[in-house]
């Protein structure tokens, strides 16, 4: 056989080549599917998914509070004389973390990096989602004609990218498939 049709698998050809690669993607398909689904039944969002935003919320008002912002909250408002903004499904960071959950359960790695990855993961992910918030609110109070272009494009690329560049790196660092001999 060719080097060219001899796969890293024992010399596999076709997609049992690339089995470990598509059983991945695949339940990664089915996890991202089924979390996103669960999440957007009403009974989820109005007991999980709301209290949460509100927290997100809170947490970022006190932020800006400490900061001399001088917030108030309502519900999940947080405003100022200046400014206002409501902090929303989107705007919470469950996505991105539904997103890194599903990459990091299918990933074929033992369950103990799995779970201190996906703890350590879901915290990082919620801390650079509240910076989000906090830079939303300054940009708004400070440089208004900036706050569409901030809150649409720019940070909700770098929350999602940071997701994904975190799974990289636990799946690089953390979590070397159980099977693979050390070379």
């Amino acid at each position: 056989m060719s080097a060219k049709n001899e796969s890293k698998q024992g010399g596999a050809t076709g997609w049992r080549a690339y089995r470990r690669e598509l059983t991945f993607l695949l339940l990664f398909l089915v996890l991202l599917g089924g979390s996103f689904t669960f999440v957007s039944l009403n009974w989820v969002n109005d007991h999980w998914i709301e209290p949460f935003t509100g927290l997100v919320a809170t947490t970022s008002g006190k932020i800006l509070d400490v900061i001399g912002q001088g917030v108030t909250m309502q519900g999940t408002v947080i405003k100022n004389e200046t400014f206002q903004v409501n902090i929303r499904n989107g705007c919470n960071g469950v996505e991105t973390m539904l997103i890194f959950a599903s990459a990091l359960l299918a990933f074929p790695a033992a369950w103990k990096p799995k779970a201190w990855g996906l703890v350590a993961g879901l915290v990082a992910i919620q801390a650079i989602n509240l910076v989000r918030v906090v830079a939303l609110f300054l940009t708004g109070v400070y440089f208004p004609k900036f706050f569409d272009t901030s809150h649409t494009v720019v940070w909700q690329t770098v929350v999602i990218l940071f997701g994904l560049l975190l799974f990289i790196f636990w799946a690089d660092r953390f979590a070397a498939p159980k099977n693979e001999a050390a070379s």
